[in-house]
């Protein structure tokens, strides 16, 4: 979002350097909750530039300690110490209703010749899950430290689901049964199972729960009002605050922050921050749509030296709109021309691809054998 003299350079945590930061304060409890302290200015001085491939595997024991760990000391014991607290918030927020999801979107890798080389996935890890869960309860943090001090302020909301008799219906195609009024729990515990189960073809039940959820928006809080709470989280209080080289509304509420360390008025009207929430929402819809389009035209430039080759596939789409199939390898999306008559979400076929078209964004195959159902 901002030039990279302010985004790479002063707004950094790199290694080496005092750097002029914000810090959030909270204490993790033993039930896995936790209790919001003080935030303060102050200048920090990161002592190592960690990696989350290199950091995951360690923690998950299946590489050794990194030599950018051995080489501060106290930073083992350190993420020992965080890694045990994420665990705790990781479960309370579980047992509260937090939905596992886990969508697939590729990321092209793009050569100095400006050419897509190839479509990564990001793997989702504990070193991931650390800043997450850490990243979650700073943002709760923010909104009590704002609440407290009286100060209106933009929340990040994901209302209870328009669509969940369309859930239970997605549910019941799996053998299990949600009940009628939305409740997270249950939605949480029949994704976990279904992770379990089938860890190949969650990440296209997740996408589909995700569009039944619907979007998330940005929402104007009074002090004191009932908050709308954040369906997915599983939390009541939750706003965007710690990215603010990179999120124009983390940078919004970091003024409000600004306003109250120096006692002085907030920077914003209501009607200012109501107007900014709308704008937030709409602008966030946009961003995901061009994001959309560019992994569909990465993935159509990649594979359009490829016509005529053949893949295997899952079907993550089946309806009067179209049939759509994921690849298993590369990951790209596309949909199905010919051969598709009596295909269903999550079988398994082997496609060929026919055309591609970088421009709009569109991979078309024909289906040449199916999986029996």
């Amino acid at each position: 979002m901002l030039p990279d003299r302010l985004s790479k350079g002063l707004t950094s945590l790199l290694p080496g350097k005092d750097h002029l930061a914000t810090v959030i304060e909270y204490t993790v409890l033993s039930d896995g909750n936790f209790r919001p302290g003080d935030i303060y200015r102050a200048v920090v001085s990161n002592k190592a530039k960690l990696v989350y491939e290199e950091i995951g595997d360690w923690l998950e024991g299946t590489s050794p300690l990194p030599q950018t760990v051995r080489n501060v000391v106290g930073l083992e014991e350190q993420l020992h110490l965080q890694t045990d607290a994420i665990r705790r918030l990781k479960k309370n927020r579980r047992e509260q209703g937090a939905l596992e999801l886990n969508t697939i979107e590729a990321q092209a890798v793009v050569e100095d010749d400006g050419l897509v080389r190839d479509l990564i996935i990001q793997r989702q890890n504990m070193a991931r899950c650390l800043i997450e869960e850490l990243m979650v309860a700073a943002n709760g943090t923010m909104v009590s430290f704002l609440g407290n001090a009286g100060i209106p302020m933009i929340q990040r909301v994901v209302r209870i689901p328009k669509y969940w008799h369309e859930i239970v219906e997605t549910a019941a195609i799996y053998g299990e049964k949600l009940p009628a009024e939305p409740d997270a729990k249950a939605l949480a515990k029949f994704l976990i199972r279904q992770k379990a189960a089938d860890p190949e073809r969650f990440p296209d039940l997740s996408l589909t729960v995700i569009k039944l959820l619907g979007p998330g928006e940005y929402m104007m809080l009074e002090p004191g009002n009932e908050p709308y709470g954040h369906f997915s989280l599983a939390v009541t209080d939750y706003t965007h605050a710690t990215a603010p080289n990179r999120r124009y509304v983390d940078l919004i509420n970091q003024r409000l922050l600004k306003s109250v360390l120096d006692r002085v008025p907030s920077p914003y009207t209501r009607e200012e921050l109501e107007d900014l929430s709308a704008w937030l929402s709409d602008r966030e819809k946009g961003s995901k749509k061009v994001e959309r389009f560019m992994r569909k035209a990465a993935a159509a430039v990649l594979l359009q030296e490829r016509i005529g080759e053949s893949f295997e596939a899952l079907v993550t789409g089946a309806s009067e709109k179209g049939t759509y199939v994921r690849l298993i390898t590369p990951p790209a999306e596309g949909r199905v021309l010919r051969g598709e008559r009596g295909l269903v979400v999550g079988q398994k076929v082997r496609v060929r691809l026919v055309k591609t078209d970088p421009y709009n964004g569109f991979i078309d195959f024909e289906c040449i054998s199916r999986e029996k159902r």
